[in-house]
């Protein structure tokens, strides 16, 4: 539970020195630099000082105006819009995905789920691809218009080139090399998920169709802000489990398993 306290006081003062940074508008922050000379063992406290000291000049006020989320949606639900859904905003609009087009979302987890959601919103058709079958009737519900059981190859080769955009949320190992090709010309894959190995791509993966593989990894503050007033404007949020903090180890085994729809977010009023 210690360490636990730690990590989140260590992430205020990360959150404080970003605020900063912003409105100073410096490449880095004085917060984050003091924070950048402490050693592990140092963090924790030098991180709780830095915390305090903004409570004492009253400066963590400036957290709150730096976004804005739209009245009536739901707090807890709002929260991991600032991760899973700028993670997966920014990508579908860098690369301007909308009506017309046909969109592919690979895993339907935390990121997935967001993808699904805005792609949809967006006006593309969406296909989601899923290795669990107990999951085509969410996938349906989230917004997609298709659900594709990636296992089943047959059904995965009746789309081959024929996505403008595909957005990979897988962070286990994968075949990407399947999901490049059924990318049609000039399309591209753009990775979201982490693996902790990498993967091999096939040269002709690439090659055949001119495909483009690419990586996104969040957004900035307007683009944070740009998509928190879309979310208000068509209410969406993430769908979410709220636990008590003394819940944090049971939700942790159950997240190792996968079984969460599709984050869990703390009560703090439970600390």
């Amino acid at each position: 539970m210690k360490t636990l306290k730690n990590i989140m006081t260590f992430a205020a003062a990360l959150a404080l020195a970003t605020t900063f940074n912003v409105r100073a508008g410096q490449a880095a922050s004085p917060v984050l630099a003091e924070l950048s000379t402490a050693t592990a063992m140092e963090l924790p406290a030098k991180a709780a000082e830095l915390v305090s000291q903004a409570d004492s000049k009253n400066l963590k006020q400036t957290t709150i105006d730096v976004v804005n989320a739209a009245v009536g949606l739901n707090p807890a639900a709002t929260a991991p819009l600032l991760c899973a859904g700028i993670t997966t905003y920014s990508p579908l609009r860098h690369w301007k995905v909308g009506p017309g087009q046909k969109v592919g979302i690979v895993g339907l987890g935390g990121l997935g789920h967001m993808g699904v959601k805005f792609a949809s919103a967006f006006g593309a058709h969406v296909v989601l691809f899923t290795t669990s079958p107990g999951k085509v009737p969410e996938g349906l519900r989230l917004g997609a218009n298709e659900v594709v059981i990636s296992k089943n190859e047959a059904e995965v080769k009746k789309h081959a080139g024929s996505f403008d955009f595909i957005l990979d949320a897988v962070s286990a190992e994968h075949d990407i090399n399947a999901y490049l090709s059924l990318l049609k010309l000039d399309g591209t894959l753009c990775l979201v998920g982490a693996p902790e190995l990498p993967l091999p791509v096939s040269a002709f993966s690439l090659l055949m169709g001119r495909h483009s593989l690419a990586g996104s990894a969040i957004g900035g503050i307007q683009e944070t802000q740009e998509m928190l007033d879309f979310c208000g404007k068509h209410n969406i949020v993430s769908d979410i489990e709220m636990i008590g903090i003394d819940q944090v180890n049971h939700a942790y085994d159950r997240l190792l398993k996968g079984d969460v729809k599709y984050r869990f977010v703390i009560d703090m009023a439970s600390l």
